[in-house]
């Protein structure tokens, strides 16, 4: 029997081919039994929406990125603020970025849920610690 260390993970960038990656090395690495790719902080947003008004369980772990088009990975942090959700504070939120900007460093220490800020792409060696 496969063992996980999270039952579910969302992972958020518009990067295409970095989805592709990243989802290759969470899978390779046994990180989440199911992984959800979302493209847009829009599409992440009413994702975890439907969740919560289905009643489903909200993903353990959310990877993201800091830079896409329209909103952005901090955007999407104000609004993950506003689900309804009492599992929501138990949500990791982990920022990814390709330029690891100390300013966007700064700005992500604001929001509880966020605990890593880790370049891209993923590494089985950046998850060990995570």
């Amino acid at each position: 029997m496969q063992t996980y260390r999270y039952k579910n993970a969302l992972l958020v960038d518009d990067n295409f081919i970095d989805n592709m990656i990243n989802q290759k090395i969470l899978n390779n690495s046994d990180f989440a039994e199911s992984i959800v790719v979302k493209q847009s902080c829009e599409a992440a947003i009413s994702y975890l929406q439907e969740l919560v008004k289905n009643n489903d369980d909200l993903p353990e772990i959310i990877f993201l990125d800091i830079r896409m088009p329209v909103k952005t990975g901090f955007d999407f942090l104000v609004e993950f603020q506003d689900i309804q959700s009492p599992k929501k504070d138990t949500v990791k939120i982990v920022m990814l970025s390709s330029s690891l900007d100390p300013s966007d460093h700064k700005k992500v220490i604001e929001f509880n849920n966020v605990t890593d800020f880790l370049g891209k792409p993923l590494t089985s060696e950046l998850l060990k610690d995570i």
